[in-house]
C-alpha cells in the first residue's frame, strides 16, 4: 500500500474515532508501528491532524469525510443543471473529453449530445452509466458516444482512483476536461477530501488542454483535505449567479475573475408558479360555472 493511501485512511479513522492509536492502525493497515509514526510525522508536519503520545488526534477543524454520491445529487440540484448546460457551449464536433466524477458532472453526461462525435474518458462509474446507450430507455443519435472507463479502487463518490487510474492516464490526452470539485477557494484551489482521487484529477489535468471546472456557489471557499490545483490552472470555472448575489459577492466574482481564465455564472430559473386549485373558478366566471373548452391545433382540447 502506497503512502499516500495509508495516510487516507489514517485521516478517515481519526475523522471517524476524533483520535487513533499507533498500535491499532499498524494492525487495520498490516505495517509496522515504525510506519504508521512515519506517516502521523508526515499528516502533522502538513497541519492534517495533531500527533501526541501513542497516536494522533484531530485539530479542532478538521474533516475528511467524503459524502457518498446519492448524498451529494440531492443538493443544488437546480443550480448544477444550470451548469451543466452552460457546459455545452464549450463543446465541438469531435472532441476528446476527460470527465471527472461528481454529480455536477453526471448532471452533464447526461445531456451531453450524441451526435457531435464525441469521445468520453471518465474515472465515475456514475458518468459512464449516464453515456450507456441505454441508460434512459431511449434511443441515441446515430454515432452515439465513444466512452473510456479508467480502472481503479472506487470510492463513496462512485469514482475510480488510485495507481491503476493514474497510469491510464499516462497514456491519453484531450481535448477537455470537465472536473467536479468539492470545494474552490482564491488561496487553497480546487480541493477534494479524498487524497487519491485528487492524485487522479491532477493527472486528468495534466493530460488536457483545457480545464473546466464545475462548481455550484456553495463550494465557494470550501477547503477539502487534498489540493488538486491552484484556480490559475482553471481555463474557464462555472458556477451559479449566486456567486454575486451574496453578501461578499462583488468581492468574491472580481477575486475568481483576476483568478481563472475565464468565469461564467449560469442563471437559476426562478421557482415555477403554483399550480392554481382546479375546485378555484376562474376571474370573471360565476361559481360553479365551468369555463369554455378552448381547443389549439394540434393539441387535444
Amino acid at each position: 500500500m502506497l503512502a499516500t493511501q495509508r495516510q487516507h485512511l489514517i485521516l478517515q479513522e481519526l475523522d471517524a474515532e476524533g483520535t487513533v492509536r499507533v498500535a491499532e492502525l499498524a494492525e487495520l493497515l498490516r505495517v509496522s508501528e515504525m510506519t504508521v509514526r512515519r506517516d502521523i510525522d508526515a499528516l502533522d508536519a502538513e497541519g492534517l491532524l495533531l500527533r501526541v503520545h501513542g497516536g494522533a488526534t484531530r485539530p479542532a477543524v478538521f474533516s475528511a469525510v467524503e459524502p457518498g454520491f446519492g448524498a451529494k445529487s440531492a443538493r443544488e440540484a437546480d443550480a448544477k443543471r444550470a451548469i451543466a448546460a452552460e457546459a455545452l457551449t464549450l463543446l465541438r464536433p469531435g472532441m476528446t473529453l476527460l470527465v471527472s466524477g461528481g454529480t455536477t458532472t453526471h448532471e452533464l453526461a447526461r445531456l451531453l449530445p450524441r451526435d457531435l462525435g464525441l469521445t468520453v474518458a471518465t474515472n465515475s462509474l456514475m458518468v459512464a452509466s449516464a453515456l450507456a446507450p441505454d441508460s434512459e430507455g431511449g434511443t441515441r443519435a446515430a454515432g452515439g458516444i465513444r466512452t473510456v472507463v479508467l480502472g481503479g479502487q472506487r470510492t463513496p463518490s462512485e469514482a475510480l482512483v488510485g495507481p491503476v487510474a493514474v497510469h491510464a492516464l499516462d497514456s491519453l490526452h484531450a481535448h477537455l476536461c470537465f472536473m467536479g470539485v468539492h470545494g474552490f477557494d482564491p488561496k487553497a484551489g480546487i480541493t477534494s477530501p479524498n487524497l487519491l482521487e485528487s492524485e487522479v484529477n491532477a493527472a486528468m489535468i495534466a493530460a488536457s488542454d483545457k480545464l473546466a471546472v464545475l462548481a455550484d456557489a456553495t463550494k465557494y471557499g470550501t477547503v477539502a483535505l487534498a489540493e488538486i490545483a491552484p484556480l490559475s490552472a482553471v481555463g474557464v470555472l462555472i458556477t451559479d449567479e449566486r456567486i454575486s448575489m451574496s453578501p461578499a459577492g462583488p468581492d468574491a466574482e472580481k477575486l475568481l475573475r483576476q483568478s481563472v481564465g475565464e468565469l461564467r455564472l449560469a442563471p437559476l430559473k426562478p421557482p415555477s408558479p403554483s399550480a392554481p386549485d382546479p375546485t378555484t373558478p376562474p376571474p370573471g366566471l360565476p361559481d360553479g360555472q365551468p369555463p369554455s373548452a378552448i381547443a389549439f391545433k394540434g393539441h387535444d382540447a
